[in-house]
């Protein structure tokens, strides 16, 4: 079967700045979203619900808190020889260096992922949001006797830049590859794809950084051109114009979200708060699975709520949330307004006497008559009483010892203390 001649190469990625400062503690898989569950977990709970349970997790930065979450949540039995193994980058007598980019991260860990024996190489980046059936993509690959497979979704011309653009023969075989086309060029791209798509202005095949590699095609690829360090920019293009690999495209039509930014992290997560949202939590198969904490039940006490996932052990005494997320153990006060909001929550509670000894603005969480909106608020973050937080496309990027303003989003930073009365961002009209 082909789950038992597959193994899973997680890409954890870089610095990850795009995402900064929920990447300064964090890597990229690491960041929590939709309240309980953190990015690692897509792509890993795809592999599970393939039952392709031999799975590699490629880290450079902080992976800490990855490598704890990955220990805590995912354990297979005895009696299979599914493992979930963080490869994070190393000095070795062959390279003192750090991954370079995806395909030298593969390169510098291939040793290992060969001492696992494998047909066929399956290659997901650590964040995206997407539910994909990873058997009919291996199905496929196999059917069209395919050296790589590439998924690929259809995007609008000002998405196109952004993203690896191939152009495909009817016979699904990728023909031309360009990494990342500029606006002079990218008139030059278009592919025809069905009506649908054309009626939405989606006239590009875009490269979704999920590939299938024959074992041979990838040590070929990896091990015989050193030089090449992404796959992207490099590897892909070459497989395809030497014309001696056979790399088709698998079309894929479901729902698929690219978190590389802060706005694009802040609207896939408050998407998820619709009344149909397109990426589904909520469906009997194709679970996403994370961590068991064993929390109590969250308590609401007259909170209005109009869109909103609300975690695990949560305390809302909040007058109102509307389009917000509140992460496990989230603490919110009364009479306070959220609106657009993450609230990724903490990792402990406060004692009793904690809160019997501590001012009221100094407790864990956010404080009373509270107004925020367009905002993330960070793990353990203390904010006081009487804070306004008010994010907007007008305010220019900034940083302080507290937080930071990306694309117009406020997010106020891992462990912050905001005093009472603060004010950041807008003013409310």
């Amino acid at each position: 079967m082909m789950k038992d001649k597959t193994v899973a190469i997680i890409l954890g990625g870089g610095v990850g700045s795009r995402l900064y400062p929920l990447t300064k503690d964090r890597s990229k898989p690491a960041v929590p979203i939709a309240g309980k569950y953190r990015l690692i977990d897509i792509p890993i709970s795809n592999c599970i619900n393939a039952d392709i349970k031999k799975m590699f997790v490629l880290t450079m930065f902080n992976s800490a808190s990855l490598n704890a979450h990955i220990k805590n949540t995912y354990h297979f039995d005895q009696f299979t020889n599914g493992f979930v193994d963080i490869l994070a980058a190393e000095q070795t007598p062959s390279s003192d260096e750090w991954f370079l980019g995806t395909a030298d991260a593969v390169r510098k860990t291939l040793k290992r992922i060969n001492s696992t024996e494998f047909e066929y190489a399956l290659i997901l980046s650590g964040d995206q949001l997407y539910n994909m059936d990873f058997d009919t993509i291996l199905k496929d690959h196999e059917k069209q006797k395919a050296d790589i497979t590439i998924a690929t979704i259809p995007v609008l011309k000002e998405d196109a830049t952004g993203f690896g653009i191939m152009k495909v023969s009817n016979d699904g075989v990728i023909d031309d590859f360009i990494e990342k086309p500029n606006m002079e060029v990218v008139d030059n791209w278009t592919s025809e794809l069905g009506q649908h798509y054309k009626d939405m202005g989606k006239n590009y095949l875009a490269s979704m950084g999920i590939y299938v590699f024959n074992k041979k095609a990838l040590n070929d690829l990896i091990s015989g051109f050193p030089e090449y360090t992404d796959f992207g920019k490099e590897v892909i293009p070459y497989a395809v114009k030497s014309n001696k690999y056979k790399v088709i495209s698998y079309a894929y039509d479901g729902y698929w979200a690219d978190i590389g930014t802060i706005s694009s992290f802040l609207a896939a997560n408050l998407n998820l708060t619709g009344y149909l949202p397109e990426f589904n939590l909520y469906g009997n198969e194709n679970k996403v699975y994370t961590r068991a904490r064993m929390l109590s039940p969250t308590k609401i006490f007259g909170t209005k709520i109009t869109q909103g996932l609300i975690s695990d052990g949560c305390i809302c005494h909040a007058s109102e949330l509307y389009r917000c997320i509140l992460g496990v153990r989230s603490r919110v006060g009364k009479d306070t307004v959220l609106k657009n909001c993450i609230v990724i929550g903490n990792s402990y509670y406060q004692t009793l006497t904690d809160i019997d000894q501590l001012p009221e603005n100094e407790l864990l969480g956010i404080g009373n008559n509270c107004y925020i909106e367009n905002a993330i608020i960070d793990r353990n973050v203390k904010v006081g009483n009487n804070v306004t937080i008010i994010g907007g496309s007008d305010l220019e990027d900034e940083e302080t010892d507290t937080y930071c303003i990306r694309e117009g989003i406020i997010i106020v930073k891992k462990g912050a203390y905001i005093p009472k009365d603060s004010k950041i961002g807008l003013k409310i009209t």
